[in-house]
């Protein structure tokens, strides 16, 4: 059996459940982003959209550009998931809404080419000036 955890948005409307394993943990630095939470950075967990359950209330999604989906709380507007063409079969769901963020901590930093400068990070991630392989 699988490990499962819960999360859901601030007001409580819409509940949530992944399971493991997931397919990446990482911290996003780009600037689409950091609009849509008004955050220097989104911690991300992606699973298979298998692995990704829906448990009370619904998430409304917006297209933030072509073929991205964001979804969020209608009633409170807490930043939930991110869907994206690029991963027709995975759902991204933002870290710190999981009940216990720690459970699956970060193992790279991603689109750091859009860091802001006074957000200064000191730690031994790996870096990505995108979301490729390569540094």
């Amino acid at each position: 059996m699988s490990r499962q955890h819960e999360g859901g948005c601030l007001c409580g409307a819409v509940r949530y459940r992944i399971s493991e394993p997931a397919k990446f943990s990482s911290i996003c630095h780009c600037r689409s982003c950091q609009r849509a939470t008004g955050s220097p950075v989104s911690g991300f967990v992606g699973v298979t959209a298998d692995h990704f359950t829906v448990l009370t209330g619904n998430i409304a999604l917006y297209e933030s550009s072509p073929g991205v989906r964001r979804g969020f709380c209608r009633q409170c507007g807490t930043s939930l998931t991110y869907e994206g063409n690029r991963w027709p079969d995975e759902v991204h769901i933002y870290t710190a809404t999981l009940d216990d963020p720690r459970v699956l901590p970060p193992s790279v930093h991603t689109m750091t080419v859009d860091s802001i400068p006074w957000f200064i990070t000191e730690d031994d991630l790996t870096e990505k000036t995108g979301f490729g392989s390569a540094p």
